[in-house]
């Protein structure tokens, strides 16, 4: 199932809009990060027209890393530049890399305030970025504008589906991240005032890489035998300056 992901939305009438457009294109699954408006709001309810039941099942939580948990594949719609991040899709292109995963999980598209848009620890959260090709001279999309352009791609089959990968679902892929900034700091190799942006990079790698369930635990296998061995290079150091002192 295809999931629809809006963070921090303001607009009462952005959200009915996006309720309408989204049972256009059949799509069902709608999840609000952090609303700054009701689902219940009578503005949204008005603009929703026949899609009120998505307001009624839409479900909140309070951060994009629950709303992603489970989700076997995610792509974030941006419309600037991140220098971390490989070139972005066409919503053409990132409607068929989701549709490839949505068969064996839920995988979900992501949306950011209409004031901001998604920053940069929420991309890092998703797998693959999106932009909307528009005019330089008025680049800026309204919300539900965006999710109808997206949500099309997602209603027109792909011609040739890509090859799908299994990926493991967001929330072990967040905690493969923790656990290799924690080692990378352990270790030396990341400094506190350079880890976030050096994650960054590793994150575009290991993205790029679609690493799968048994892949990502060979990897954590390593993480855990270079923390033991960290522990254990420094308990003998201390064991060696005990004797010293002796």
């Amino acid at each position: 199932m295809v999931r629809i992901v809006l963070v921090e939305t303001a607009g009462a009438a952005n959200l009915g809009s996006v309720a309408r457009v989204m049972k256009n294109f059949d799509l069902r699954a709608l999840w609000l990060v952090s609303p700054r408006c009701a689902p219940t709001d009578p503005e949204a309810r008005r603009m929703a027209v026949h899609a009120a039941e998505l307001l009624d099942t839409a479900v909140i939580c309070a951060d994009l890393p629950t709303a992603l948990a489970d989700c076997r594949r995610t792509v974030a719609t941006t419309g600037r530049d991140w220098p971390v991040s490989d070139p972005p899709l066409s919503p053409r292109e990132g409607a068929a890399w989701l549709s490839a995963g949505a068969a064996v999980g839920p995988v979900a598209c992501v949306f950011g305030p209409e004031d901001r848009g998604l920053n940069n620890a929420e991309l890092a959260l998703c797998q693959r970025l999106v932009r909307i090709p528009t005019s330089p001279a008025y680049p800026s999309l309204n919300l539900a504008q965006a999710v109808a352009i997206c949500a099309y791609e997602l209603f027109e089959p792909p011609a040739l589906p890509p090859p799908f990968t299994a990926l493991p679902p967001a929330a072990a892929l967040e905690g493969f991240y923790a656990h290799l900034e924690q080692t990378l700091c352990t270790i030396g190799y990341l400094q506190p005032h350079t880890a976030a942006r050096r994650m960054e990079k590793f994150r575009r790698l290991f993205n790029r890489a679609e690493l799968n369930t048994k892949e990502l635990a060979l990897l954590r296998g390593i993480l855990r035998q270079v923390n033991w061995a960290s522990n254990h290079h420094e308990q003998a150091n201390t064991d060696i300056s005990e004797e010293h002192l002796r």
